[in-house]
């Protein structure tokens, strides 16, 4: 498949606009998260919001012109995932990595850029985390195994 060759440089101006958009909010400070998560001040919930209403809008046209996202070829559809257990285990480690460490992922990369040093300790545990869900995901299940065959 091939992209157009300003691809890669507009996802990097996306990603530093993303992240100059988080610095300038403050929502790049853990800090700030966390009085959000404590229902203190509801500053990221206006955030989200605009973000979700600026992305909602951008698939919307994408979706309503045919176009086709850019990594993949496929045309812009709404993808339905069941809710089961791996959704709602996953969701819940997610929100208590994020409550502990008071940010979020894409977030912590810009909180780096505004000087906070000790939130690589929190990207390395997301790493560690990734990397061990990916490791165990791939074992075959043990209890296939164990399930007797009709031979």
């Amino acid at each position: 498949m091939s992209r157009h060759p300003l691809f890669l440089p507009l996802v990097v101006v996306g990603g530093l606009i993303f992240g100059f958009g988080l610095g300038f909010s403050h929502m790049a400070r853990p800090e700030v998260v966390i009085d959000f998560l404590t229902f203190e001040d509801f500053g990221l919930l206006f955030v989200m919001f605009g973000g979700s209403i600026v992305a909602g809008l951008a698939f919307w046209t994408l979706s309503s012109t045919g176009g086709s996202a850019p990594l993949t070829g496929r045309p812009y559809a709404r993808r339905l995932k069941s809710f089961d257990k791996n959704v709602l285990i996953g969701g819940s480690v997610f929100g208590v990595g994020w409550g502990l460490s008071g940010i979020c992922p894409g977030a912590a990369y810009a909180s780096l850029g505004v000087g906070n040093w000790p939130i690589i300790y929190a990207l390395a545990g997301m790493f560690v985390g990734a990397y061990l869900q990916g490791v165990w995901r791939s074992e075959p299940a043990a209890d296939a195994a164990a399930v007797p065959s009709d031979d």
